[in-house]
């Protein structure tokens, strides 16, 4: 039995959640199809996704087609949830990419082909709805090839458009438009069958196109096209056997080294995490002690590269393994083990976290493949003596999503999230009040900015020489790295010139100090390099134990070096970043005139307008800060009619006065309070040793 982990995406209500349903019932898994308006879907489990009728969390289910089964994941629509997206293509063999047929390729629909595209993962295109009224089917056909890739070859007609009765055909190789359309979209990539095929067409067999259409497909050349209905059934047959015939199942070796990918981590009724697994390699059973690599950033606390590649900056650990549950036929079901290439969840790693590896096997690095965050709000309990559990319950919503990143201010008793946009944040509060029993508030949603080293700056404190009062020497210095390149950290000094332990104490320090740098921003896009290093080795008194004293420990170094780093910092200086946008506007022609001088005060930078006739579009960028005022002010502007649709794509230099963002950790630009403040944690014993 082949196994396929098939994604399916889409924008918001093109109807992925929708052909899910579909799907599960064309193979005998569930008797009756729920409705995202009824709230009775399998994959929308969450009480809040059925009352909002949108995915919120990704969603795993399993059904047999012949002999492969079939992992389905549905993924969020909405894009203040594209961060459960994009755990989802580390786990991937391929993907349906879902377009309505009435609303036609729309914002994220275009920001996901290009992910896919990118990632080179296989992808087949339904275009859903076609019994809808309004729905052009030919013309959605043709923005796929201008807006998404021209690579495409449609699978089937569709007859009585835009009503119930609207029927999907399948080509066949009695249609000689389709073959030719084949051939020629196929010998673009293939030199022998170009050859072949240019010798004598008729020697080129139907059946030799269709093998080379699936070799396509699954390197991620071609993009079949199919057409249908989730809700009358219409097409589904023909995709069903599109996803069997033209997708890759799923690789790796039963008996190989253990390697997996943990892509969502969830809490049991009594609190306890729950991973969930794709193997890539090996067999993992019930009470198997695993190993757990994590990246340091772990995707938290990370801007532009997000996720680490330097090896440097991990961390592991071991968990057993106390149960195991592996999707099959439906929903999942207790298991002895699960093996490569299929999708488990286990029970017993409680250290757990999204983006961890876990295994003997090397897996490769969780990256980044959307923007960032670019928002972020400060969270206020009703009630002040829900403080305390405010944190908890913010800290078990960040294991489901580290990318809301707290960040908590213990002088203003505050805690901040990271977010995508304002749905994000009524889903937050009201996770909180349904499931944790707490009622919030918010305060304004501001822009995040980052800070990059304007310059190159060096520091250095002597061990035993004031004022340094802790028991290591550390010297670092500072410089620019290109942008999207992160937190690199070197050594430039011999690696057995102090124990590992204090190298690895300056290291973490570092990455954590830069969350905040001279303006409070996270400070990315740099080399941090290690150029001196000193210690005092283990001793004592004579005949007497370990004296702390007058040894060295990996506190000495944790506490020295937020204060060598940010003298290194101020020497260098930093520039202020602001998150900036593309966007694009459809609109009518004659809205033009009102629309400019808006985006002008705004901040925004549009290239010369196109006019199509009666339609015009807009291209340009315009400040992260800005998008939302965009929105509100576009129906107005354009008689209800105009689209925007925007993404991050990049920093530039804040212009104009700088905004400073609260420092929520020692502060250890103010030399004094810094050494205060760990003085106090030395004192009740919190010294970071």
């Amino acid at each position: 039995m082949r196994t396929l982990n098939l994604g399916i995406l889409a924008h918001v209500d093109a109807g992925k959640t929708s052909l899910t349903e579909r799907l599960l019932y064309a193979a005998g898994v569930i008797d009756e199809i729920g409705r995202v308006d009824h709230g009775n879907t399998r994959t929308d489990f969450l009480a809040l996704e059925r009352q909002r009728g949108i995915t919120i969390k990704s969603a795993v289910v399993s059904f047999v087609v012949d002999d492969v089964t079939v992992n389905l994941l549905d993924t969020p629509g909405h894009p203040d949830f594209i961060a459960e997206v994009e755990r989802v293509l580390s786990v991937l063999d391929g993907a349906v990419l879902v377009v309505s047929a009435v609303e036609g390729v729309q914002a994220q629909t275009r920001v996901l082909m290009r992910t896919l595209r990118r990632l080179r993962i296989p992808t087949l295109v339904f275009v859903n709805k076609v019994d809808r009224g309004g729905a052009r089917p030919e013309n959605v056909l043709r923005a796929i090839s201008e807006k998404l890739t021209p690579a495409i070859v449609p699978m089937g007609t569709v007859a009585a458009a835009g009503t119930p009765e609207a029927v999907c055909t399948p080509r066949t190789a009695a249609d000689a438009g389709f073959v030719s359309r084949l051939a020629d979209l196929l010998t673009e990539h293939n030199d022998e069958l170009l050859a072949a095929y240019v010798e004598d067409e008729t020697a080129v067999s139907y059946g030799r196109l269709r093998g080379e259409l699936a070799a396509q497909t699954r390197r991620a050349w071609v993009h079949p096209v199919y057409f249908g209905s989730a809700m009358t059934g219409a097409g589904v047959d023909a995709l069903v056997a599109g996803i069997t015939e033209l997708l890759p199942a799923a690789e790796g070796d039963a008996d190989g080294p253990v390697s997996g990918t943990v892509f969502k981590v969830e809490r049991g009724p009594a609190g306890e995490k729950i991973a969930y697994v794709r193997m890539h390699s090996g067999t993992v059973r019930t009470r198997d002690r695993l190993r757990i690599h994590r990246d340091g950033t772990n995707g938290v606390n990370a801007v532009n590269s997000a996720y680490s590649t330097d090896t440097t900056d991990t961390t592991d650990d071991t968990g057993k393994v106390t149960a195991i549950s592996v999707f099959d036929r439906g929903s999942d079901v207790r298991g002895p083990s699960v093996t490569a290439g299929r999708i488990g969840k286990l029970w017993g790693l409680g250290g757990i976290r999204i983006g961890d590896a876990v295994g003997d096997a090397p897996t490769v690095p969780v990256r980044r493949h959307f923007s960032p965050p670019t928002l972020e709000t400060v969270v206020v309990p009703c009630r002040t003596a829900d403080k305390g559990a405010l944190h908890t319950a913010l800290t078990q919503l960040a294991e489901q999503d580290p990318l809301i990143n707290l960040r908590q201010d213990p002088a203003r008793q505050e805690i901040a999230v990271s977010l995508y946009g304002e749905v994000q944040k009524e889903v937050i509060q009201a996770t909180l009040a349904d499931e944790f029993g707490i009622d919030v508030t918010f305060r304004g949603t501001t822009t995040i900015c980052i800070e990059r080293p304007a310059g190159r700056g060096a520091a250095v404190e002597f061990i035993d020489k004031d004022p340094n009062p802790f028991l290591a020497t550390v010297g670092l210095r500072i410089e620019p790295a290109p942008a999207g390149g992160g937190v690199e950290f070197k050594l430039g000094v011999e690696l057995g010139a102090m124990p590992f332990s204090f190298f690895k104490a300056v290291e973490e320090t570092v990455r954590a100090t830069l969350t905040q740098g001279l303006r409070g921003w996270q400070v990315t896009d740099c080399v941090v390099t290690m150029t001196h290093c000193g210690y005092w080795p283990r001793q004592s008194h004579s005949h007497a134990v370990f004296d702390k004293s007058m040894s060295s420990t990996a506190g000495d170094f944790r506490n020295l070096t937020p204060l060598v780093l940010m003298s290194a910092l101020r020497q260098a200086d930093t520039q202020v970043y602001e998150p900036l946008h593309r966007f694009r506007i459809d609109l009518p022609a004659d809205t033009l005139g009102p629309v400019l001088p808006v985006l002008a005060r705004l901040r925004g930078v549009p290239r010369t307008p196109e006019l199509r006739g009666a339609a015009g579009v807009i291209e340009g960028e315009i400040p992260a800060a800005r998008v939302r005022e965009l929105e509100q002010r576009l129906p107005g502007l354009t008689r209800g009619e105009g689209v925007l649709e925007s993404a991050f794509d990049r920093y530039r230099p804040v212009v104009g006065a700088v905004p400073d963002r609260p420092r929520s950790d020692d502060n250890p630009l103010d030399r004094e309070e810094y050494l205060l403040r760990v003085a106090r944690r030395v004192a009740v014993g919190q010294g970071g040793v």
